[in-house]
């Protein structure tokens, strides 16, 4: 059997393997503390471990990280998969099949903001489905506080915007 520390890279990599969306740190940690894998701070080490090794990718945004499994990281997973033990395996896919549409949802509707270059600032609203960016909007705003209400507001109102400009603009 691996060591844990292997174990665990590999688990993570295995799951990020069986969803077709990236996931966040806060998913694949709660995972891990929920079945009592192991505790926080060592799967913090395993993920900064994999991005080091870059075994994973990562996208970060104002308010979340969100990563994904690279080529390397199949090819990782591939080679030392049976190092992962069945009972773990089907752990992981029973909780991504549980998860699966509150996790998609946390990563289908994505915001983010920056400060432009006149003192505004420019917020990047998303809508993804399997990976795809259905719509990338950017949107100039005067000042921070607009740009972190559109950023809370985009996780609850995206889909009906999303359906809005379509019916809109396919007419």
């Amino acid at each position: 059997m691996a060591e844990p520390a292997t174990l665990y890279k590999l688990m993570v990599l295995y799951m990020l393997d069986n969803v077709e969306f990236p996931l966040t740190n806060a998913q694949i940690t709660n995972f891990f503390l929920e079945k009592e894998y192991t505790d926080y701070f060592s799967i913090q080490q395993t993920v900064h471990e994999l991005d080091s090794s870059n075994l994973l990718s990562i996208e970060s945004t104002q308010k979340n990280t969100l990563y994904r499994i690279t080529p390397a990281g199949k090819e990782t997973l591939k080679f030392f998969q049976d190092k992962i033990s069945v009972s773990a395996m089907e752990d992981i896919r029973c909780y991504c099949k549980e998860h699966e549409m509150t996790m998609k949802a946390g990563n289908a509707y994505l915001a983010d903001y920056y400060k432009a270059s006149d003192q505004s600032y420019a917020v990047r609203c998303l809508v993804r489905e399997h990976g795809v960016n259905r719509m990338d909007l950017t949107l100039m705003v005067k000042n921070k506080e607009q740009a972190e209400a559109i950023c809370l507001n985009w996780q609850e109102q995206a889909g009906d915007v999303f359906a809005c400009l379509m019916d809109i603009l396919v007419k």
